[in-house]
């Protein structure tokens, strides 16, 4: 097995995305499945090694379903054409996403429209320290692999309540997600050293996945 092969299941599946498809083929999804919740298992154990917080997060129990939820998404195929997956994952924290798809595959983590809790909880740990997260962000590196926070365009035109217009960190609080994202490409996935990549981003998204970890456990 290998993430070609990963990438061709999910090629066939959306060329024919269907249950009836689906269950034909039920041996060929469970080898992918299987196969990609070993490599998770794999990642698992090596991010342990390096990280002493690092959250136990089983292969199985980090994969996330291939079907879309239909109940509230009617209108979207019966099955996603992506893997993915959340290390590091502990209960209502921000976890280390992975995602491998034909449309788009990536690394992300952080935090995606989270509940006014959450954001609430974020926000105060800014209006605290917030250069300590504005110093994660500036960081070279960090910049480098992530760029900038992901919905940008849909940050709060004026000052989240509570907060003043004045406020040194409006920048950073008028966001409604804190997230970051890196984006692979296939060719990329099938590097022998896509594993050092990976580690490589989770060492660069610790800092700022910590900070807005600590300030979401102190609710």
């Amino acid at each position: 097995m290998s993430f070609k092969k990963l990438y061709n299941f999910l090629e066939e599946l959306q060329k024919n995305n269907s249950k009836d498809w689906m269950d034909s083929n039920r041996k060929y999804y469970h080898e992918v499945r299987d196969w990609y919740i070993n490599w998770l298992d794999m990642m698992n154990e090596r991010l342990a090694e390096i990280d002493d917080d690092y959250f136990d997060t089983p292969g199985k129990k980090a994969i996330n379903r291939i079907n879309n939820n239909l109940l509230f998404h009617p209108n979207k195929p019966t099955y996603k054409d992506h893997f993915g997956a959340g290390l590091d994952q502990r209960s209502k924290q921000g976890d280390f996403y992975i995602q491998l798809g034909i449309s788009e595959s990536l690394i992300a983590g952080g935090y995606y429209h989270p509940d006014s809790k959450i954001l609430r909880s974020i926000r105060d740990a800014i209006d605290y320290n917030g250069e300590e997260l504005k110093a994660i962000l500036n960081k070279k590196s960090f910049k480098n692999t992530f760029d900038k926070l992901i919905d940008e365009e849909n940050r709060l035109i004026n000052a989240p309540k509570g907060f003043s217009q004045d406020h040194p960190h409006i920048d950073l609080l008028r966001y409604k997600t804190f997230a970051v994202v890196h984006h692979l490409t296939q060719k990329e996935v099938f590097q022998d050293n896509f594993e050092g990549k990976v580690i490589k981003i989770y060492k660069e998204m610790l800092p700022f996945r910590r900070y807005l970890n600590e300030a979401v456990s102190v609710t």
